[in-house]
């Protein structure tokens, strides 16, 4: 999508995923591209309905946590649009673990026993339970990789003070129990997460998205046990099979590796696998919707008109 500019538009980022316009410094139009990302690399070719499914899934989950933590979102205009309220962000993310997976499980596997300053239990085995769910908090990069850090670190760092930093372990916990109740109603377990925080004043605020395929692993809840007690693979909607597909390519976002081919297939597959989750995790079907910029940018507009 090109970049728009909007009336009293005081700043414009473009990250991996979203373009996030500040508008009166009061106001964040955050658009959901199709671009997808995997090792904090943008990969070639854009995923088709990707943004669609992210913003709403995003704005679903937002109304389903709204009674737990205030957050950013103040409307939907368009499929891939969301405003709401610009925050002063805490610069850390709340990574939350209820599963041996992941990143985890490959710190774990090369025989670590700590993550994050959270000591890891022997005797597990890949996708297990964690006796309950841990922190592992990652510093939030502008650019190149985010960078694994311990509670300890944040604070003595002076990224969180120990007050606020409490508050967002309070708010994380809470959120991913809320989050795996939701999962658990549509036959999924929620594995993992992350929640990304903000001040206005002195109120704390949940920003951007919750409980997507980008920030979240699921795992089908059907079979679960079994497939453990056997050592099989577990059945997963997340985007961990693109980061697999990368590894089996040689591809880890490391300097001097290329990013293998997408083929018109593997891309399709690709979006697939994202509508698949929106519909399992939402219960309805998904509806593509496909606006052209100049839709978008109206809709946005017309919102954006109603809170001033």
């Amino acid at each position: 999508m090109k970049q728009l500019q909007f009336p009293h538009q005081t700043n414009f980022y473009r990250g991996k995923v979203r373009d996030v316009y500040t508008i009166a410094d009061n106001w964040l139009v955050m658009i959901a591209s199709d671009r997808i990302s995997a090792f904090d690399v943008i990969l070639p070719r854009p995923i088709p309905y990707k943004g669609q499914v992210l913003n709403q899934i995003a704005a679903y989950m937002l109304k389903a946590t709204s009674d737990i933590c205030p957050n950013w979102l103040v409307d939907t205009p368009a499929p891939n649009v969301a405003i709401g309220r610009k925050c002063d962000p805490f610069r850390v993310e709340m990574v939350v673990r209820g599963n041996l997976t992941g990143h985890a499980w490959r710190t774990y596997h090369s025989g670590k026993r700590e993550l994050c300053g959270v000591a890891l239990p022997e005797g597990m085995k890949e996708n297990d339970y964690f006796p309950s769910p841990i922190i592992t908090p990652s510093t939030k990069a502008e650019v190149g990789h985010d960078e694994d850090i311990s509670r300890s670190e944040i604070i003595s760092r002076g990224l969180v003070n120990e007050a606020d930093y409490s508050q967002l372990e309070k708010y994380t916990l809470a959120l991913f129990q809320r989050g795996k109740e939701i999962a658990a109603k549509q036959g999924l377990i929620l594995v993992d997460t992350k929640y990304e925080f903000g001040k206005i004043g002195d109120t704390v605020y949940l920003m951007d998205e919750i409980h997507t395929p980008d920030s979240s692993r699921y795992f089908y809840a059907e079979g679960f046990e079994e497939r453990q007690q056997k050592g099989e693979r577990q059945q997963q909607l997340s985007k961990e099979f693109v980061r697999e597909w990368l590894i089996a390519n040689n591809f880890m976002g490391k300097e001097g590796q290329t990013v293998p081919e997408m083929s018109d297939e593997w891309v399709k597959t690709i979006s697939g696998r994202y509508i698949e989750l929106y519909e399992k995790v939402i219960g309805q079907p998904f509806k593509p919707q496909a606006l052209s910029d100049e839709e978008t940018y109206q809709r946005a507009l017309l919102s954006l008109s109603n809170l001033s």
